[in-house]
């Protein structure tokens, strides 16, 4: 009877589900939840998936489109032959894919500095400073005057213009940089919070499906890298800085800027072996954080060096590195002052998840710093 006992305690315990992740903000996701299951315009099949334009109205109505990808299986990474590939690029497993939309480019300024600079207050950690105590985080909760989106945690105002006087300042068309992985993941549920529609940041698999785009190539138009300059910005044709988005040719599924201008966040922590650690025919998986760093991002940028950075199968962690000048201290949650070349690409899964898997996609890596 004792080891039963002892058996069922330990099945107890092993079915106990993981910690909710800065559980505070966890009501903020239920309301958005709400939000998303009220607009309740998610197609019923994945073929009744059409491409659209997201109208974000705090961004003073501006729009971005975004275009659908279908289901279906994948194999991620490089094969062991493909010129320049890196040990972090396999071992090649098969993944099946759920229906997604991504966003058809890089997220630009004029919807991204909306959220930067959102004319509130705010605490350190993003949460609305009612107390004049900037490192004394407050509860987020709407009071007399505030709204669901005022208690979305969002950046204080950034000290130096985070476009680095690149393009247009901060004009409508080019990418969004700067951004730490969580001001990245907070802006998707500010994004959520006023459309209701769930945004979040695309998984490592997702990204590289998406990529990709049916192909089994070095880049999604083939394996020649002079072809590079019709479809992505990199050192070769950028004049070292970024460009607006969408110049270049799209993929197969009408996604551009794959492959440089930008480098862009995916929502997973960065593991050496990622793919090793995932059976063949897995769904959707994808590498939770543990800690702030690292974390994937993707797709090259127009600092790079040369062709093999823009791989649909290339992956670079983030570092603490790019903070290196920032003179605060603690150092800003929001913002990578010495990386100027990682932006941003929103999904919207067609299947929105329960509120504690949403919750989670937008609050991964614990603790109060970067």
């Amino acid at each position: 009877m004792k080891r039963l006992a002892l058996l069922l305690l330990a099945s107890q315990v092993h079915a106990k589900e993981p910690e909710v992740p800065n559980p505070q903000y966890l009501p903020v996701t239920e309301q958005i939840h709400a939000l998303v299951a009220k607009k309740g315009d998610s197609p019923a099949a994945a073929a009744e998936m059409k491409a659209y334009t997201e109208k974000v109205p705090l961004a003073n109505d501006g729009t971005f489109d975004l275009v659908p990808v279908p289901a279906g299986e994948f194999t991620i990474g490089s094969p062991s032959a493909e010129a320049g590939r890196k040990d972090n690029e396999g071992p090649q497993v098969k993944l099946a894919i759920d229906p997604f939309w991504i966003g058809k480019c890089e997220m630009t300024w004029d919807i991204y500095r909306a959220f930067m600079e959102n004319g509130k207050a705010r605490n350190k950690d993003g949460t609305l400073n009612r107390d004049s105590d900037l490192m004394t985080p407050e509860a987020p909760v709407a009071k007399d005057g505030e709204t669901l989106v005022d208690v979305v945690s969002q950046p204080t105002p950034p000290y130096v213009p985070m476009h680095f006087s690149m393009g247009d300042g901060y004009g409508a068309g080019w990418p969004a940089i700067a951004m730490t992985h969580h001001a990245a993941s907070k802006f998707c549920e500010w994004l959520s919070a006023q459309t209701g529609h769930y945004y979040r940041l695309p998984t490592e698999a997702e990204w590289e499906y998406a990529c990709r785009a049916g192909t089994t190539t070095a880049y999604s138009f083939g394996d020649d890298p002079s072809q590079l300059g019709d479809y992505g910005w990199s050192m070769a044709n950028a004049d070292y800085t970024y460009q607006k988005v969408g110049l270049k040719k799209p993929n197969p599924w009408g996604i551009h800027d794959m492959h440089g201008n930008v480098s862009e966040w995916c929502l997973d922590a960065y593991l050496p072996d990622a793919y090793a650690k995932w059976e063949a025919g897995a769904t959707n998986p994808w590498h939770p954080a543990v800690n702030r760093y690292p974390h994937v991002t993707r797709g090259g940028h127009y600092f790079d060096g040369g062709p093999e950075t823009l791989r649909s199968a290339a992956r670079v962690p983030s570092d603490p590195s790019w903070k290196a000048i920032d003179p605060q201290n603690p150092k800003s949650l929001w913002y990578l002052t010495s990386c100027q070349y990682i932006g941003l690409r929103v999904v919207r899964p067609m299947k929105v998840p329960d509120v504690k898997e949403m919750h989670r996609m937008w609050n991964t890596g614990p603790g109060p710093t970067e």
